[in-house]
């Protein structure tokens, strides 16, 4: 299956299990895209005790997940892409969605 998901939220809990679904389904042989869009593009910061973020968003990029981030939504932040999270557009949602299974926001 190709899963598509989309993280708009900012929560850190929200974020994370966000990324553990997509962990989760690329362990069961799942391609799987993620999408920052809104808030989501700050995930990167959102590490706390309790729900580290950014190890579940490497983990995921290690098992062969892939992230892009809206660039409209870094630079309305004063942001830019990162390594893990490279710049990107509605393009590629769209792209992400047509070519998705199923879509899942978080």
């Amino acid at each position: 299956m190709k899963l598509g998901i989309v993280i708009y939220s900012a929560d850190s809990e929200t974020v994370w299990n966000g990324f553990r679904l997509g962990v989760f389904a690329l362990k069961q042989g799942d391609q799987v895209k993620a999408f920052l869009l809104g808030k989501g593009v700050e995930c990167e910061k959102l590490n706390t005790d309790q729900f580290k973020v950014t190890e579940q968003m490497q983990a995921f990029v290690d098992n062969g997940g892939e992230i892009l981030a809206c660039g409209t939504c870094l630079s309305l932040r004063h942001s830019e892409g990162s390594e893990l999270c490279p710049l990107s557009t509605m393009k590629d949602l769209h792209d992400i969605m047509r070519e998705s299974d199923k879509v899942v926001t978080f």
